[in-house]
């Protein structure tokens, strides 16, 4: 991929030029007919090019090559200056292996160009791979590619082998090779809950079970590496463990956008909801952006897997019937609301289309032509009595998935019947603490949508009894209307207290103290005084100021962020006096 800004963006004769010149290219090097995407964006647009996967460097060259060369067409004197910079970098690239040869440093001339194409794309090229991936597409094996190593298979049906020292496809044992049931969730909000959710349900099952999320990536209950691992090197661990009997990946709008999607198949894909967050990241300005990033994972999966759907969701409702156009086939689609009778769920159910969704009190799924009770919603611990209307969303997600993947229903229910109750069952998310007569929640809500979810379960369980008290903050990647949205959304609680905090580990680029000063200039904007937010600057500190504000029978509703800082808050709130030991 590569950005360029607003006014080149605009010109479409330029990037005419870009693209007829990435085409040549392709030809000359045998590449088959290359895809080029244009994706205009307010910073400018994103030009991407397909390509043989064993020649992604070169093609990063084709691309860059084809603009410049499109810019010196018009502009010569600019074009001399275009190739000088391609030249000095390829050189620091080189680093210490000193100086490319003469021929192979870059140059603008179309034919000079070409040439050295050909040179790069004879040196980069391991055609032991290709034939490899072809094979196991052969034999309908997925595959996990990376900069090392080739896994053919998946987990405990894997095989991996590093690249410098690959078989030939006859020398792979393909009949001991196999897939194993796997599950990509994506989406906003709810994405680690839904993951550990169809976890359980695999583990309820008797498979072995790994999954990846923003927590780390466990094994069962073996922790295999802690901190955010919601992308590809977070499903590669997961998908090259000899345990895996099944899979269950986040995959981040990060990851897919920096990375892809990090397998060529999965049985089951889940978009939870499309929301306001990380906007001005990547070209992505917008909800319909978002929800196009979010949907990459239809691609992943066959005709015989499922695309889960929120049903309530405008924007998912609204661009799956696109679905077809984009990736040249229509996924099979299974659709939850929180209202089994919605308009859409009964539609889709009279087509024989997989729902889920809640009926007179009780979660329902509709799957294979048959409808299964799963249970009361009241008495899923998950639903935290009914009020956390997000939860019940992320269970109907993960009962259409399990059911997907092959769990049976009753299964199903007898997982929603007890996750939730522990909170090693989804550490870090709605965990529930009586500290000194004061209730304590504890979640991640990281956008102004979780928020709001995370304190409508607050203000219910609150029940106008105590005060409210609160902690706010805001990781640095993120835009100063997202961190002033953030700070409205609290405010439409009315917490009597919100402690402004720091998250000292995501500063993502901000000064210290910069996202505290936006966060307390709108609330004070909104009404509160000074008195009122306290600010810390470290997400510890801010809960102890928290505690030592409240009383019995005051509520405070705690988003902790940081995996370190959560350990350290649980540890504190497991004390008896609500302090560090």
């Amino acid at each position: 991929m590569l950005d360029i800004g607003v006014a080149a963006s605009r010109d479409d004769a330029l990037l005419a030029a870009w693209r007829s010149r990435i085409d040549r290219a392709a030809a000359q090097l045998g590449w088959p007919a290359p895809r080029t995407v244009i994706r205009k964006h307010t910073g400018g647009a994103t030009l991407a090019l397909t390509a043989p996967v064993d020649q992604l460097f070169l093609a990063t060259e084709v691309n860059e090559w084809a603009l410049c060369a499109a810019i010196a067409e018009r502009d010569p004197a600019r074009g001399a200056d275009l190739e000088a910079s391609l030249v000095a970098a390829a050189i620091e690239t080189a680093g210490d292996a000193g100086p490319p040869p003469a021929d192979l440093l870059p140059a603008i001339a179309e034919a000079a160009a070409l040439a050295r194409f050909g040179r790069l794309a004879r040196l980069e090229a391991q055609p032991g791979i290709t034939a490899l991936i072809g094979a196991a597409r052969a034999h309908g094996l997925a595959y996990v590619l990376d900069e090392s190593e080739l896994t053919l298979g998946l987990g405990a049906g894997g095989r991996s082998f590093p690249l410098n020292g690959l078989p030939g496809p006859a020398g792979v044992p393909w009949t001991a090779l196999r897939n194993i049931p796997t599950a990509l969730v994506t989406g906003s909000n709810g994405k680690t809950t839904t993951v550990r959710l169809i976890a359980a349900c695999a583990r309820a099952k008797g498979w072995t079970a790994g999954y990846n999320c923003t927590d780390g990536v466990w094994m069962e209950d073996e922790v295999l590496a802690m901190g955010d691992y919601s992308g590809p090197a977070g499903a590669r661990l997961v998908l090259r463990s000899p345990r895996a009997q099944a899979a269950v990946l986040e995959t981040a709008r990060g990851g897919i956008l920096r990375r892809g999607v990090a397998i060529p198949r999965a049985d089951v894909a889940v978009v939870t909801n499309v929301s306001s967050d990380h906007f001005g990241e990547y070209g992505i300005d917008d909800l319909a952006g978002l929800a196009d990033v979010k949907l990459t994972v239809a691609a992943v999966v066959p005709p015989e897997g499922l695309l889960v759907l929120n049903a309530d969701d405008a924007w998912l409702t609204a661009k799956a019937p696109a679905l077809a156009q984009r990736f040249g086939r229509n996924p099979r689609l299974g659709w939850f609301a929180l209202d089994w009778n919605q308009p859409r769920l009964r539609g889709h159910r009279a087509a024989g289309i997989p729902t889920c969704g809640v009926r007179d009190g009780r979660l329902c799924l509709g799957h294979l032509g048959a409808e299964h009770d799963l249970g009361a919603v009241d008495a899923m611990p998950l639903s935290v009595g009914g009020a956390a209307t997000y939860n019940i969303g992320n269970l109907a997600a993960a009962a259409l998935a399990a059911a997907a993947l092959g769990i049976e229903a009753p299964v199903i229910a007898g997982v929603f019947a007890r996750f939730g109750a522990r909170r090693a069952d989804n550490p870090g998310r709605m965990m529930r603490f009586e500290v000194g007569g004061r209730q304590v929640l504890v979640d991640y809500a990281h956008n102004p949508d979780g928020l709001r979810g995370f304190l409508t379960v607050a203000a219910r369980l609150r029940r106008g009894a105590g005060r409210l008290g609160m902690l706010l903050g805001h990781a640095g990647n993120r835009t100063d209307a997202d961190i002033e949205e953030l700070a409205r959304v609290a405010s439409d609680f009315k917490p009597d207290i919100i402690v402004v905090k720091e998250n000292e580990t995501q500063l993502r680029g901000r000064a210290p103290g910069e996202i505290p000063r936006i966060l307390r200039a709108e609330l004070m904007r909104r009404g509160y005084a000074e008195s009122a937010l306290p600010v810390r600057h470290s997400e510890v500190d801010a809960v102890r100021c928290a505690l030592d504000w409240a009383r019995p029978g005051d509520l405070l509703a705690l988003p902790v962020h940081s995996a370190a800082a959560r350990a350290a808050v649980v540890a504190m709130l497991e004390e008896p006096s609500g302090r560090p030991p």
